[in-house]
């Protein structure tokens, strides 16, 4: 199996199923070393979401805020949105492993293995809406998670603003939703707060994983980690390091964040 074109392949379909599919045959000729990596491929441009195809894109502001968690429109809009989040989370850990050559195989099992986890996550996600009689494609999405991967080709930018900054925030949100969803606790919530828990545990993960390449790449180029992370974020999105950021500390702190990082982040003067 040619590992880069393979990969291309399945990064380019667009059907959750068929993508699944193929990743799972890919997965397990990756695990059994079945595979040889073609040092000339070259990668993809990229040009538009994976998803384009059946879902309706549209601007973050046309979408509804998540606010009732109590409707069955309301869960089935607030699963939606997690679950487009998981898909394209998918599509970001398979660029990762598609788009960076020459890396030390230990990269590629990483973010194949991260790639493993977000489909987990999606067909959790994807059985609750089920559930719920709705499917992939009910509500209209946004497309800013691939907006973030066409903005950070470079290695270095990349494993800071996706997993070191976007997934970050995810363990910053999950409680929050999580506290909501308590508050209003029937069966149905019940069962996606133990699924929000199996995404923020194994979220960590991913942080925890881009924190450590990030940190690679920085020491490989005699880089200072901090201050270029947070020049990094401020430039691929303005304004993220001036605001005062509700954090996630020991989540952070568990997936590789300084003390420091989160007082500059979060504008305190302790950590704790």
């Amino acid at each position: 199996m040619d590992y880069f074109t393979t990969l291309e392949e399945i990064l380019l379909t667009s059907e959750p199923k068929d993508k699944i599919e193929k990743f799972r045959i890919f997965y397990n000729n990756f695990l059994n070393n079945n595979f040889v990596m073609n040092d000339s491929y070259e990668p993809y441009t990229l040009e538009k979401p994976s998803y384009s195809s059946f879902l309706q894109i549209v601007k973050p502001t046309d979408l509804p805020p998540i606010k009732n968690f109590k409707s069955i429109e309301g869960k089935k809009y607030l699963v939606h949105t997690i679950l487009h989040i998981e898909y394209s989370a998918i599509d970001l850990a398979l660029d990762a492993a598609l788009r960076y050559k020459n890396m030390p195989i230990r990269f590629y099992k990483d973010w194949l293995e991260v790639a493993d986890d977000e489909i987990r996550h999606f067909l959790m996600l994807e059985k609750l809406l089920h559930e719920l009689e709705g499917t992939y494609g009910d509500f209209p999405v946004h497309k800013n998670l691939f907006e973030a991967m066409e903005q950070t080709p470079d290695f270095l930018r990349r494993m800071a603003a996706v997993p070191r900054f976007l997934e970050a925030n995810g363990l910053d949100q999950n409680p929050k939703i999580m506290e909501k969803l308590n508050s209003n606790r029937d069966s149905f919530n019940i069962k996606l707060i133990e699924v929000l828990k199996v995404i923020l545990e194994e979220e960590v993960d991913h942080v925890k994983k881009g924190d450590t390449w990030f940190k690679y790449e920085c020491d490989r180029l005699n880089l200072e980690p901090e201050s270029n992370y947070l020049k990094i974020i401020e430039e691929v999105f303005p304004g993220s390091t001036s605001r005062k950021m509700d954090l996630n500390f020991a989540a952070r702190k568990e997936a590789g964040f300084s003390c420091s990082e989160l007082k500059k982040l979060s504008k305190r003067e302790d950590c704790n």
